[in-house]
């Protein structure tokens, strides 16, 4: 049971800490401008003394960064005159502010959170470090490293309407009402949509909110977009937290939600969440997936990584506030690792998926590993290989025909070793150096077709050329040829000519 009362952050009060943050400068910016680079970056590492001091000599703003990012306590005077207008009693009793016996902390998280375009704030709860204890049950977790992977995936396509299932604190929203006309947030925990709606307040962004699991509370209604990041946690079937446990066992929760997901959307429309999937004894993981999906829905399965059972358990408990080495923490694992073993559980799987639904024609399905690190955001990528897909269905038949240049991204790498008449290519790979770092190893044939993608011949040129010069036959090389320029293509590795 919940620990918490529902705070009460009504029009009045927002408007009025809204106020106050927009006067003493407590946005994205305005954090990094006193506590500087080194001392922010230190923050994100979960180290706070060098933040604390740079706050000293932020006035107002200081007393605001000690309060929300430093979980510290303060004296009533620096508190009253950074929250005016919002008088103290009145935070208090909007739950934002708590006394003490020597002053104030924060009840609530409240951080600013940007883009490239601007800044918000964003309410949650506070962690289990701030509290001192385990989060309850119904805890509303703040923007953490998975919130940021989904917003870094989500493409950014402006649409008429977005839905954003299971909205937690509603981070997901507000980036969404950066290209949605209409935004729709729901969540099955009051306390998270109580807190979703401060966050749209508080930045005076009108967004819907509807209560109720999975997708009921739109039952019959579709929409451009749908985003996602489910309580995705596998392993026995029960609710710890609500923000990562869905009471399903395994990993029915993300495969309940790709299911359903297509029913949601207009035609043509894209559905983009986190997801995790078992890696079970004798079983691939894409085939596993790929069960999951209803039909006419072209789909993305992009997987990230792959955890241990043992690390994920105690990844999880820490979470939570758990320690592991605790006759709690010991009795969770206990049960976790004896669910994993009983299912012959060896590995979890964790990534991004992306769902097309598209009526009256073959859908295309891919899951593949994407582990390798790369800087540029996915949801650009996804959108693109959305047009690829697309394009491909539409001109598959006739790919002899086209046009295809190289284009100056992809690089070839050789890979050799010495050799009785010196270095000898035992690896050829295809590198594109941006967006996911795609690659892909080649043959020699396969170099040297490519090498004439220049946008100036046809495709089956190039092959009947390549294919007398090494004595083959052509329709041999074609038939050889072109799965592999398909997956080129899908991969951005190879474009038709003035694309």
């Amino acid at each position: 049971m919940s620990t918490f009362t529902v705070p009460d952050l009504s029009d009045d009060v927002c408007a009025r800490l809204r106020e106050a943050f927009l006067r003493t400068g407590y946005d994205a910016d305005g954090v990094v401008a006193v506590l500087g680079g080194a001392a922010h970056a230190a923050l994100g590492r979960g180290e706070p003394e060098l933040a604390y001091r740079a706050s000293l000599d932020g006035g107002e703003l200081g007393t605001l960064i000690r309060l929300f990012l430093l979980a510290g306590t303060e004296p009533e005077n620096a508190v009253k005159a950074a929250f005016a207008p919002l008088t103290i009693e009145d935070a208090v009793a909007a739950g934002v502010l708590r006394g003490t016996g020597d002053g104030f902390r924060a009840a609530l998280d409240i951080r600013p959170h940007g883009d490239d375009e601007g800044s918000w704030w964003v309410v949650s709860d506070l962690d289990s470090d701030a509290l001192g204890h385990a989060v309850p049950e119904d805890h509303v977790l703040g923007v953490g490293h998975a919130s940021l992977s989904l917003i870094r995936a989500t493409s950014r396509r402006p649409v008429g309407s977005l839905l954003d299932l299971g909205t937690g604190n509603g981070v997901q929203a507000l980036h969404a009402t950066r290209h949605a006309q209409r935004v729709t947030a729901t969540d099955v925990s009051a306390r998270a949509l109580a807190l979703a709606h401060a966050t749209f307040r508080l930045n005076e962004l009108d967004v819907e909110l509807a209560r109720g699991e999975w997708f009921a509370p739109v039952a019959r209604r579709r929409f451009d977009q749908v985003v996602c990041n489910p309580p995705f946690v596998v392993g026995p079937a029960r609710v710890d937290y609500t923000y990562r446990d869905s009471g399903l066992a395994g990993d029915d929760a993300s495969a309940l939600v790709v299911r359903q997901l297509p029913a949601f959307l207009n035609e043509g429309g894209v559905g983009q969440l986190l997801a995790s999937w078992l890696h079970v004894g004798g079983e691939d993981w894409g085939d596993r997936v790929a069960r999951w999906l209803p039909a006419e829905t072209d789909a993305w399965f992009v997987q990230r990584d792959v955890a241990d059972p043992g690390l994920y358990v105690g990844t999880w408990l820490r979470d939570a506030g758990i320690d592991p080495r605790s006759p709690e923490g010991r009795a969770k694992s206990a049960a976790w690792l004896d669910w994993f073993a009983a299912n012959d559980v060896r590995g979890i799987g964790f990534g991004f998926v992306t769902l097309r639904r598209a009526s009256g024609v073959t859908p295309t399905v891919v899951c593949e590993d994407l582990r390798q690190a790369y800087d540029d955001p996915l949801g650009e990528e996804a959108g693109r290989w959305l047009n690829r897909v697309e394009w491909l269905r539409h001109n598959g038949d006739s790919l002899l025909d086209v046009r295809f240049r190289v284009p100056p991204t992809v690089l070839l790498e050789s890979v050799g070793e010495p050799g009785e008449e010196g270095w000898e290519t035992t690896i050829r790979r295809l590198h594109r150096t941006d967006g996911p770092g795609w690659q892909h190893e080649v043959d020699e044939l396969a170099t040297r077709l490519l090498a004439g993608c220049q946008g100036v011949l046809p495709l089956e040129d190039l092959i009947e050329l390549l294919a007398a010069a090494q004595g083959l036959e052509s329709d041999e090389l074609t038939a050889a040829a072109l799965p592999v320029v398909r997956e080129l293509v899908r991969h951005g590795m190879l474009v038709p000519a003035g694309s």
